[in-house]
């Protein structure tokens, strides 16, 4: 018999919640991509407008570098990514977390 606590998570789907549903889902599609893949398209205003210089430019690659373990590479590429990370980990835990409730369920004496 263990002394194992049964629980159930409860959450409530609140709309102000998309933010952080944007925020995960862009970190598991960059956790799931290939970081050596160059891409065709940018959303980079200075890129679209010609020009080269943009302090936000290699962010994307940097952190799918950071996913893929190449710490190397995503330090060459932006240097801010691991503060990125934690930040969106962060503003996802914070919209999230007052939601979330962690039931303890109650165990009959017969078991």
């Amino acid at each position: 018999m263990t002394n194992a606590i049964p629980i159930r998570l409860k959450y409530n789907f609140r709309w102000a919640h998309l933010e952080a549903y944007f925020w995960l889902t862009a970190l598991i599609s960059m956790a799931l991509t290939t970081p050596t893949h160059d891409t065709h398209f940018t959303f980079c205003i200075f890129k679209l407008m010609g020009i080269d210089f943009c302090p936000g430019c290699g962010l994307g690659h940097s952190i799918i570098f950071l996913f893929h373990g190449d710490f190397k590479g995503s330090w060459e590429a932006h240097p801010l990514a691991i503060l990125a990370v934690g930040v969106l980990i962060h503003r996802i835990f914070i919209i999230l977390h007052k939601d979330i409730k962690i039931y303890k369920l109650k165990t009959s004496k017969n078991e």
